[in-house]
């Protein structure tokens, strides 16, 4: 096992944002100078990014924030409970991740400090038990809360340098770890931090730590979801979980409800379905706007847009029906299928006697619905409001003119 505490990065197949001099020189810039010994020599930036036994006596990262300094080592407690590095009265793994990932979550200050803490305490670890559950924490801290912008190019490169297994044990694949709270770390930076006010509850940390090994329905590749179902839905050519959430928003008179779509669920509800689907769990609840927010939630969650980032400019520049149903031709099989299928449940509701009660018209829905399928993928404010119009008249035009009668299912 490799067990350099550098920060070089190897030349892999994604490179960082950020080379190995910025990262170092950020570490320089922000972490904390410690000290030890009765004459109070300087650590080394190496041994203080390498994993410790002892509890730390200061935050990792430099701060003025009272708060942020006292909650840092009770931070670090928690992670050596969790990690059996250290005991910690009152607490087990279980409790210890949950108020670990709660902290976080509620109090943003407090982020990076724990990133940075978990990079220490799995570098250089030699307890395989101990760096495995380092690393799951680090993927479950990342299904619910982004570090700032700040600190993202050190994490991403940290994440970036455990990719090709160099740093695998015989027990712990933690290339598998990495690369798994890589896609996190790119995800959660665009949807933010987990939403509602509702507590994080074990059943979310034991799914996020899961998915790691068992890839979540949300958030995966297209090809990844309809593996996760071949066994239980041998049959199905579309994902289980976009016919479930699409029948249920029927079931639950989703037709009938004044602005379905535009309307978000309780956020604390689509939660808890998203948990539901994940252990495939037949939906329990009464507003349609759950699982209507949930099914465009899991579109707009696909690692990789419904319709691929190759063909997005030819959608925006798409100059007519001809056009625009020769792109859908173009598309992977398993795409083609599922974009039918979405297309389809969008013209149940443009019928005139359904658009009366719902209020949401061809150009509402495409409105609402474009950046589901269509990702665009500049940083760019003002590009993205440009083409928010041209994604809005590619799917209004699919609304209208695509022929979706030999759409691999229906609904029920």
């Amino acid at each position: 096992m490799q067990t350099s505490s550098s920060l070089v990065i190897a030349n892999k197949t994604k490179k960082p944002t950020a080379s190995e001099t910025e990262l170092e020189k950020y570490a320089v810039e922000n972490l904390n100078k410690h000290k030890k010994g009765i004459f109070r020599k300087p650590v080394s930036l190496a041994h203080m990014l390498s994993w410790t036994k002892e509890p730390i006596k200061k935050p990792m990262l430099m701060t003025r924030d009272k708060e942020v300094k006292r909650e840092a080592l009770e931070s670090f407690k928690l992670i050596q409970c969790y990690m059996s590095d250290k005991k910690l009265k009152g607490f087990t793994r279980e409790t210890s991740i949950l108020e670990l990932t709660t902290r976080g979550w509620k109090k943003p200050k407090l982020r990076d400090e724990i990133f940075i803490q978990l990079c220490k305490q799995t570098t250089d670890n030699r307890r395989d038990d101990s760096l495995m559950k380092g690393w799951e924490i680090i993927a479950v801290c990342l299904s619910i809360f982004p570090p700032t912008t700040r600190f993202y190019s050190y994490l991403e490169g940290y994440l970036y340098k455990h990719l090709d297994g160099n740093f695998d044990t015989r027990k712990v694949e933690v290339s598998r770890y990495a690369s798994y709270s890589m896609r996190k770390l790119e995800r959660v930076l665009q949807a933010g931090a987990r939403k509602g006010n509702k507590k994080i509850t074990t059943e979310e940390i034991e799914l996020a730590k899961r998915s790691v090994f068992h890839p979540s329905m949300f958030g995966s590749m297209l090809d990844e979801v309809m593996e996760l179902q071949k066994d239980r839905f041998p049959d199905s050519k579309i994902p289980w979980v976009v016919k479930t959430l699409s029948n249920e928003v029927i079931k639950l008179g989703g037709e009938k409800t004044e602005g379905i779509f535009r309307i978000p669920g309780d956020i604390d509800e689509v939660n808890a379905l998203k948990v539901q689907c994940d252990t495939w769990m037949e939906p329990s609840c009464k507003d349609p706007n759950v699982p209507a927010s949930l099914l465009k939630l899991w579109y707009r969650e696909l690692y990789e847009p419904l319709i691929p980032f190759e063909l997005y400019d030819r959608c925006i520049e798409c100059k007519g029906t001809k056009e625009a149903l020769h792109i859908v031709s173009e598309l992977p099989e398993i795409n083609r299928l599922v974009l039918n299928y979405f297309i389809r449940f969008l013209q149940k509701f443009v019928r005139e006697e359904i658009v009366t009660e719902t209020k949401m018209d061809e150009n509402n829905l495409a409105m609402v619905m474009a950046p589901n399928c269509l990702r665009c993928d500049s940083d760019d404010p003002t590009v993205i409001f440009e083409n928010a119009r041209k994604e809005m008249a590619f799917v209004r035009t699919l609304i209208r003119e695509l022929d979706t009668s030999g759409a691999a299912e229906d609904f029920k």
